[in-house]
């Protein structure tokens, strides 16, 4: 029997909190409500293990970005995936919720399909976090003596299986796993099937996303595409170079987390990858190519060395 999906919600208009938490409740998420930020992070203290953190920006006691940048500060809290409320206007708060990791947003009035949406959203980034992290523990590191080699692959599967090892050699796997899995995936679904941005919203948004990978891998155009990673280590770091055979994208718009983009349901993986996966990540020419550097100093100092 699986364990069902807890949810904190920080919310202070009683109104609004009753209306969210019957709707998670009607599909079957576990809602905590807390009245205000500080005592949702009383609670965060004494019971980490939820898998989303829903938060009204503006709180008594402890605001929203307070109570935001104390979670991202938290070690056991980092990765865990925070969806905040706020007007469709403020560009600004917006903006300083991406700098701080608040990756998902909700505009009020909330609506219903949007709320769930979201919340599946990021329920499915803990979760498949979770997973990779958990098959990284399981696993032994065969890498250990590889100074160099190649890597093909084709599909989904096979990527994250691959990002899964190659984790294995990096001197924080469980840091590395997620920003690894998001390169790889990247090069097949932006850049081997050449899937543009609003195609990948319309679909998910379908819930076709999945069947549309599969029935691309099997069409003539891409059928033989596959991507190529180069593995070298360094004295000082580990370098993964990801090539694919697509036609490139506007990598530049990715790097960082964008207001204009808060509300979609996806686009976050680059920013991610670059700020809390990785040292080091540069995209050549046309975005085809990517290198991922990881640092063994990075590794030293968070240890207090």
């Amino acid at each position: 029997m699986h364990e069902p999906i807890r949810i904190l919600l920080a919310e202070d208009e009683a109104v609004i909190a009753a209306i969210i938490q019957d709707l998670l409740d009607s599909q079957g998420y576990q809602v905590t409500v807390c009245s205000d930020g500080q005592s949702a992070w009383a609670r965060l203290q004494t019971d980490s293990a939820y898998d989303v953190v829903l938060l009204d920006r503006m709180m008594p006691y402890m605001d929203g970005m307070a109570l935001l940048r104390k979670i991202k500060a938290e070690p056991a809290l980092t990765h865990t995936p925070v969806i905040m409320e706020t007007a469709l206007g403020d560009q600004e708060s917006i903006r300083e919720g991406l700098a701080e990791g608040a990756y998902y947003y909700l505009t009020k009035p909330l609506q219903a399909e949007v709320l769930l949406a979201v919340v599946q959203a990021a329920v499915s980034q803990a979760h498949e976090y979770q997973l990779l992290v958990e098959s990284v523990r399981r696993a032994e590191q065969p890498l250990a003596l590889l100074q160099s080699g190649s890597f093909r692959f084709r599909d989904l599967d096979e990527g994250r299986m691959l990002a899964g090892y190659l984790a294995h050699a990096c001197p924080q796997p469980e840091r590395a796993v997620q920003g690894l899995q998001e390169l790889l995936v990247n090069a097949v679904e932006h850049g081997n099937l050449g899937i543009s941005y609003a195609d990948k919203s319309a679909l998910m948004l379908e819930g076709a996303w999945q069947e549309d990978i599969q029935r691309r891998l099997q069409l003539p155009e891409y059928r033989e595409r596959y991507v190529e990673v180069h593995f070298q280590r360094r004295p000082d770091a580990l370098r993964f170079t990801i090539q694919d055979q697509g036609e490139g994208f506007n990598w530049k718009e990715y790097l960082d987390f964008s207001p204009d983009r808060a509300f979609d349901l996806h686009g976050r993986g680059i920013a991610i990858t670059r700020k809390l996966c990785c040292d080091h990540l540069e995209y050549q020419g046309n975005g085809s190519t990517v290198i991922a550097t990881f640092d063994y100093t990075t590794a030293l100092s968070d240890q207090g060395c």
